[in-house]
């Protein structure tokens, strides 16, 4: 098969030949039909950050993805050729304590396909059976790559109500363009995000945010509250960009007794008011790994399928797969002129 496979601990990643997988008695053989680039897939092709000392390579990355059932092993429950799935990154090992007590998305023994296993960026991948979730419309097919990511936005906008509520986003790359239209969908009363980029902030608008401000400008917490028509502070904080600016602002934005969900990685420790902006607020904190499996896939799918967020507006830019370079150019740009940026195999 043909696969992008990282070879070297260098910069880049190479487009060509590579052994076929096969599946075990508990696993799928998939023959990718799309795999979207992930902002963690960019310290792997740039061997930056976390990538040297957590990669074995060589290695077939991406871990965003969907394809068809060409196979399935024997153990692989109700799986057969030509079921069209969507893939659960997370491989959980369903026997600890987390898994068997329905928090298998923090499992103790958690691998990432693309990173701690061979992932997606190919023509055919293998994936174990408990990570697939199998489409119900197969309307959404040219969207499957993107449940994954879209499944975060859920989970962290949603793990509390919005409906009624004022909600702030922080950051309005993929994950922040979702979280907007996940939050306008729910019933929230008005949604503000925060972006410096005019390219995405306009996406964000499509997505339904009632106002984006830039926060290089003069006050953007000031002008974030008089946006949203809360003096008092947001009820709930989306943090998805882990910019230790935008964290600081979004404990500070939300109102005494909110909630703030934080799911953007700073690439640094960062220090916060603890007292003030934490403890003297009454503010709750949910740390967001992932997604719930898969009560998320299931309010994702249902977004998706009755049209209550438009996946498509947020894909921006799709290339071959032989054309890799291309791609990860456009999500490296420091103007930011993307949204989803998808490959086809």
């Amino acid at each position: 098969m043909k696969a992008l496979v990282k070879k070297s601990a260098a910069p880049g990643a190479e487009f060509g030949d590579a052994a076929a997988p096969r599946p075990k008695q508990d696993e799928l053989l998939i023959k990718v039909h799309r795999a979207s680039i992930c902002g963690s897939d960019m310290p792997i092709y740039g061997w930056t950050s976390w990538a040297p000392e957590r990669l074995k390579l060589p290695l077939v990355f991406g871990h965003e993805f969907c394809g068809t059932v060409e196979s399935a092993g024997a153990a692989a429950g109700d799986f057969k050729a030509g079921d069209f799935v969507s893939v659960e990154s997370h491989i959980y090992c369903g026997r600890c304590e987390q898994c068997v007590g329905g928090q298998s998305h923090v499992c103790r023994e958690m691998k990432i396909m693309g990173i701690d296993a061979p992932g997606g960026f190919a023509q055919y991948a293998v994936i174990p059976a408990r990570c697939a979730w199998k489409h119900a419309d197969e309307r959404l097919k040219d969207w499957g790559s993107i449940m994954e990511p879209m499944g975060n936005a859920v989970y962290s906008v949603l793990v509390e109500p919005v409906a009624g509520k004022a909600v702030l986003v922080l950051g309005a790359g993929p994950q922040g363009l979702f979280a907007v239209a996940v939050a306008r969908a729910s019933g929230a009363r008005a949604v503000v995000a925060v972006e410096g980029s005019p390219f995405r902030a306009e996406l964000a608008r499509r997505m339904g945010a009632k106002a984006v401000v830039d926060p290089a400008g003069t006050d953007p917490l000031a002008a974030a509250l008089k946006a949203g028509g809360c003096p008092g502070g947001f009820d709930a904080v989306v943090e998805m960009s882990g910019a230790a600016q935008a964290i600081s602002m979004g404990l500070k934005a939300a109102r005494p007794g909110g909630r703030m969900t934080a799911f953007g990685l700073p690439s640094k420790k960062i220090e916060i008011d603890w007292a003030s902006d934490v403890i003297f607020k009454g503010l709750r904190i949910h740390g967001i790994v992932g997604r719930e499996v898969f009560g998320t896939w299931r309010m994702t799918e249902a977004l998706l399928r009755s049209g209550a967020v438009d996946a498509g507006a947020v894909i921006t830019h799709v290339f071959p797969m032989k054309d890799f370079a291309r791609a990860f150019g456009e999500m490296a740009a420091p103007e930011k002129k993307c949204g989803k940026v998808v490959l086809v195999p």
